[in-house]
């Protein structure tokens, strides 16, 4: 009965405290995901008041919360808009892997981590964080401009690629050889075609089978199918993660859309758990040590992603200021980058540290560059950028965040 009530205290204040942290990032206009990692800083081992009682409710809460973000993402996109996005934006998906994937690889290797490390590493300097550019996006008043959709292009091919790099991962942590590994990938390039095939020819009947006009029935059929193929795909070693992130593609329409608004709660309880989780397993006395390598792994990939999206949006045929601003805005990371560190550091603890802390800078820096590169831009160039900020508008499109 004490530990039950230790356990429902130290919980309170946990959700307490987010709420309370949450609302400040509000009001000073950044994501929450930076405080919701000090706080698992400040409670967690090595932290100033750590928490015992509430470990295993948020080591699987964590999980829920992993799988959750996945699905949510999976239903803001339809089977044919990543068809799409695949076929049109593919050599910007290959530019942006090459420029951010390696630099985290070169890292592990020069801090002499070796392979495994340096796998898990580039994964968490490549991928954005669409959680944080969206808001900036909205926040800005850009999800009309002409470089927008290239944004979310960019996104989408980062989205998809992880459908294939987390398998992989996976495989790799767990210690499987070469053929291990080509099987883990067969299963889950087999397994993602499947799902896209059936969610264009049969996605109506899928989401017709799921659909339910009570709210309740609709919750709990979404939720416990995506909870049991995410086991599932666990078990066939091609991730949770991608497991959710394929059910969300399956729904369509509005079973989709009621689904996204009945989970975003859920969504955001647990994935702010999950943050704090992090947190929560990483010793602070272990981050002073990386912070010089997290700072200039920062400022090379902030660059490399800049360029990222001015060669995207070059391709667009966006002109001037409009590569600027999405070279700018594709600079934060966040959520995927500590799910990835989150599955290594059980085989290398020290990519932990050296993530929390270069996440903690790119998701204070994203919205930062978002707002300054273009006008630094043409200050740096005399002017020859003098595109206004806003005026560069798309026809309207469908928003995929």
């Amino acid at each position: 009965m004490h530990n039950t009530a230790t356990m429902l205290i130290e919980l309170g204040a946990i959700i307490l405290a987010l709420g309370l942290l949450g609302r400040l990032a509000g009001r000073m206009g950044f994501s929450p995901v930076p405080l919701y990692l000090l706080a698992g800083l400040a409670f967690g081992e090595g932290g100033i008041l750590p928490l015992r009682a509430v470990e295993e409710f948020t080591a699987v809460g964590a999980e829920i919360g992993v799988v959750l973000l996945l699905l949510m993402l999976g239903l803001e996109y339809s089977a044919s808009e990543l068809v799409t996005n695949l076929r049109t934006q593919y050599p910007s998906g290959a530019v942006d892997f090459v420029l951010n994937a390696v630099p985290g690889a070169v890292a592990a290797f020069a801090l002499g981590w070796g392979p495994v490390a340096a796998v898990a590493l580039a994964g968490v300097t490549w991928i954005s964080s669409s959680g944080v550019i969206a808001k900036v996006l909205g926040d800005l008043r850009r999800l009309g401009n002409r470089e927008t959709p290239v944004v979310l292009g960019v996104l989408v091919i980062e989205d998809l690629a992880m459908a294939v790099y987390l398998p992989i991962l996976t495989a790799v942590l767990a210690g499987a050889g070469l053929a291990g590994g080509s099987v883990t990938l067969l299963i889950a390039l087999g397994t993602v075609g499947a799902v896209l095939y059936l969610a264009l020819r049969h996605g109506r009947l899928i989401s017709r089978a799921v659909s339910s006009d009570n709210a309740e029935m609709l919750l709990l059929v979404v939720l416990g199918l995506t909870l049991l193929v995410a086991g599932l795909a666990q078990e066939l070693q091609v991730s949770a993660a991608v497991g959710a992130f394929l059910v969300g593609i399956a729904l369509s329409g509005e079973v989709a859309e009621g689904a996204s608004n009945l989970l975003t709660p859920l969504r955001d309880l647990f994935a702010a758990v999950f943050f704090v989780f992090f947190g929560l397993s990483t010793d602070p006395a272990d981050i002073p040590p990386v912070l010089v390598p997290a700072l200039l792994l920062a400022i090379v990939t902030t660059c490399t992603k800049v360029a990222t999206g001015w060669y995207a949006a070059r391709r667009a045929g966006i002109k001037g200021g409009g590569r600027w601003r999405a070279g700018g805005t594709l600079v934060a990371r966040g959520e995927f980058s500590i799910v990835i560190a989150g599955l290594a550091v059980g085989v290398e603890p020290r990519i932990g540290p050296l993530a929390t802390a270069y996440v903690l800078i790119l998701v204070v820096a994203g919205p930062l560059t978002a707002r300054w590169t273009e006008p630094l831009a043409r200050r740096l160039t005399g002017g020859r950028s003098k595109t206004p900020p806003q005026p560069e508008r798309a026809t309207p499109e469908p928003a995929q965040v």
